[in-house]
């Protein structure tokens, strides 16, 4: 069975709904809404090493970093009852980089937060020298 076979996971759209949400805060510049979708002991794993929430929203504090974003080859897999993992490929634009598109995969496991999710951890790997679909 591929991934094309493999039926989408029951959480799927709301989980992607929630990453795309933290997509969004970054292109309107929403600090509050990138605090709110983040969990207070959030890890994000980059290039340049480690960040936590707050270093992801302090990236904000200039105004928007992206000015468009889209996702696509997006996989959701259960990691147990309350966590659920959602990994993709990116292409976006940043903000002030002219026309020049970049691209990662991205990785984010999601937490259940009482009644929503919030974001537990976040890696970015960019794309570099290979085929992306």
């Amino acid at each position: 069975m591929t991934a094309a076979d493999t039926p989408p996971h029951p959480l799927a759209v709301e989980i992607e709904r929630c990453e795309r949400g933290v997509w969004l805060a970054l292109v309107a510049g929403d600090a509050k809404a990138d605090r709110a979708a983040l969990a207070a002991d959030f890890l994000g794993l980059y290039p340049d090493g480690f960040g936590d929430r707050a270093a992801h929203v302090g990236q904000l504090a200039g105004g928007p970093t992206v000015a468009r974003f889209a996702l696509s080859d997006v996989r959701v897999r259960a990691l147990g009852p309350d966590h659920v993992l959602i990994a993709y490929h990116a292409r976006y634009l940043r903000t002030g980089a002219g026309r020049k598109d970049e691209e990662m995969f991205v990785s984010s496991i999601w937490r259940r937060a009482g009644s929503g999710w919030e974001n537990l951890f976040s890696q970015d790997t960019p794309v570099t020298g290979i085929a992306v679909p």
